[in-house]
């Protein structure tokens, strides 16, 4: 308990760096300023939908063309998001009100064949979603909600929010329409100059209120100019998907000063989820280790150092030998397991998995990778892991040789391979799902080639690098011998079942985690924004703790039992929140998710195995090496003839 009351201050440090990232931006982006009737280009990123989960090209739909289209070069996080920057015809200048404009040119209708309308009226029913950015700023939609005071039902209370990007559409009586008007509101910083000087801008948010008016109530002008219907009295833009329709698209722009400065311009975006929850959760995850700690006082401070000093009276040797306990399996708890080449390949790649999440979550909670800089998350994820081989190689590579393993390049090999084959061998397959759908989110060919480019002119150099190291070193030190006859192990009761074993020892520190879990599952499923890293770090952190101390209790019974196959027991065991965690994937896809189709199910479940299967390997790795100190250090501490 003095441990842990020593580690209590660190979180209120970190949380009090939590709020300080709120407002943080990208060190080293600058600023772009604007001056009056400077064009502000609107650009689109893509369609989405959390109900089929397959991204789409901005003009995979009949949009209004420009002259000519380009595309934005993408990163590698950008292209694995399915990210598809692109130019679009509307003409923004900064501080300039539109008050209505057609986009298309020459004030004619757009004709959609029967074909695009199908198309553009299936978009709709799946809830699609249009993305567009201004200055890098995504697009918002305005949400004003009203809750009532308790005890008042007249006095209500307005609650802003905002959802990512505008709906394509809605429908009504088995009706569908289509929001072919855009009103751009978009807010203003004034930078204070000389008086000599120009005036600066800088833009601070961008939302927009999408409508839909049909042709026959837009009257249009020359010059591409329109007017918007006055009233209610106009209809929505009906979409029927069997006959050819025509409509405008139009659009206006609205200019508003703002006192909110470049650097908090995402804080609207990026405070959408409710703090206190998080809060909760860091509270809530303290507890748990707070009572983890305790159980881990009890037994060492009390049962094992009367055990140690139990067995280290040299007067009752007679009665020691004929005591049950972990000191008569001493001669075989080092007894190397089976299939070692295996559980080290899959403990290295446990070492590469921690290292590079560890470095990722504290690089971003120094807020150095902002959803300003699209796909940079996902990005330094895929090299740091790529560059990560060596510390997963070494790891491996040492504990190999501990287990009197002898083909090293083989281990080297299988740790190079088994668990990225596992990951790239299942995306592949979802790949050509995708790839079927024509849908921006597939990964192209000349990606692919890439990544197993920096797969195996990366990672695998340098996995056999640090396994070549980690092979030469000096093993791990064992503090007693093992027999050559392996002892019988007694019968072990019920609850020492393994499955049992998997289920106790994963609760808590699922506990401890679940509630951050639902974030990034919206963050992942339902495109939103996830930040609060300083929140997540906390987290990892305390889920490193209770891992590590769970799988202590859990391997320390398992000795007392008698049962010294603790090797592989406790690398399962340790990961056993894995199963929780697919517990709550299925959970979130039946209860929060509208999935109906069979490709978006395959999806969700191939990705969300994918995690489950790296959480495994995380949790697991961190109990496993905690148990394995903690047997070291209790054999260590008794006199073994």
């Amino acid at each position: 308990m003095a441990a842990a009351m020593d580690w209590l201050p660190w979180p209120l440090l970190l949380l009090s760096l939590t709020w300080e990232t709120s407002a943080f931006y990208v060190p080293g982006v600058a600023p772009i300023n604007f001056h009056q009737n400077d064009p502000v280009e609107i650009k689109a990123v893509k369609l989405t939908s959390s109900r089929t989960q397959l991204p789409y090209e901005y003009y995979s739909l009949p949009f209004c063309h420009p002259r000519k289209i380009t595309y934005k070069a993408e990163n590698l996080g950008e292209v694995l998001r399915g990210d598809r920057i692109v130019n679009t015809p509307f003409q923004v200048l900064m501080n300039s009100e539109k008050k209505c404009e057609v986009l298309c040119g020459e004030s004619k209708p757009v004709t959609l064949s029967v074909e695009q309308s199908r198309l553009v009226a299936e978009r709709i029913t799946e809830d699609y979603y249009v993305h567009l950015i201004a200055d890098n700023l995504p697009v918002a939609t305005r949400l004003e909600l009203y809750s009532s005071r308790e005890g008042d039902d007249r006095k209500k209370e307005k609650d802003v929010q905002f959802e990512h990007g505008y709906r394509l559409g809605f429908m009504d009586v088995n009706k569908i329409y289509l929001h072919n008007h855009l009103s751009f509101i978009l807010y203003y910083h004034r930078e204070d100059l000389e008086e000599d000087q120009e005036h600066t801008y800088r833009v601070v948010r961008f939302e927009v209120i999408p409508q839909s008016i049909r042709l026959e109530d837009l009257k249009t002008g020359e010059k591409n100019s329109c007017t918007l219907p006055e009233g209610t009295n106009s209809l929505p833009q009906e979409i029927d998907p069997n006959k050819e329709n025509q409509l405008y698209f139009t659009y206006s722009v609205h200019w508003e000063e703002s006192d909110i400065k470049w650097a908090s311009r995402w804080d609207t975006y990026l405070t959408m989820s409710d703090v206190q929850i998080h809060w909760f959760s860091i509270i809530n995850s303290v507890v748990v280790v707070f009572f983890l700690s305790g159980i881990l006082s009890m037994i060492i401070i009390r049962t094992l150092r009367k055990d140690i000093a139990n067995y280290n009276k040299e007067d009752d040797i007679e009665d020691t030998m004929e005591e049950s306990g972990w000191k008569l399996v001493h001669g075989d708890v080092f007894r190397p397991p089976q299939y070692p080449m295996i559980l080290s390949s899959l403990l290295g790649s446990g070492i590469q998995l921690f290292c590079m999440i560890l470095i990722v979550i504290f690089v971003a909670m120094l807020g150095m990778l902002s959803p300003s800089s699209r796909g940079a998350l996902m990005t330094t994820a895929c090299f740091l892991f790529m560059f990560m081989g060596v510390f997963g190689g070494f790891s491996a590579g040492r504990l190999y040789r501990t287990l009197k393993g002898h083909r090293w390049k083989k281990g080297a090999f299988c740790t190079a391979t088994l668990y990225p084959g596992v990951v790239f061998g299942i995306c592949f397959v979802l790949n050509c799902f995708i790839w079927g759908k024509h849908s921006s989110g597939a990964v192209p060919f000349p990606t692919m080639v890439a990544l197993l480019c920096m797969w195996f002119g990366i990672s695998l150099p340098l996995v056999y690098l640090g396994y070549y190291f980690g092979f030469r070193k000096q093993p791990y030190d064992n503090p007693v011998r093992t027999n050559q006859i392996p002892r019988q192990i007694p019968e072990q009761r019920w609850y020492m079942n393994r499955f049992v074993g998997i289920l106790m020892a994963g609760i808590l520190p699922f506990g401890a985690m679940f509630i951050e879990l639902f974030f990034i599952f919206s963050a992942i499923w339902e495109n939103q924004f996830y930040y609060l890293f300083g929140f997540l770090f906390l987290v990892f952190i305390i889920l490193v703790v209770s891992c590590s101390q769970i799988s202590i209790v859990m391997v320390y019974f398992q000795l007392c039992a008698e049962d010294y196959r603790w090797w592989w027991r406790n690398f399962l065991v340790s990961g056993g929140s894995a199963f929780y965690v697919l517990v709550y994937a299925i959970f979130y896809f039946v209860n929060k998710l509208d999935i109906v189709e069979f490709i978006p199910s395959l999806l969700y479940f191939g990705y969300t195995a994918l995690m489950v299967l790296s959480f495994w390997l995380l949790t697991g790795t961190i109990g496993f090496y905690a148990a394995y100190m903690f047997v070291r250090k209790i054999y260590a501490a008794v006199k073994i003839d």
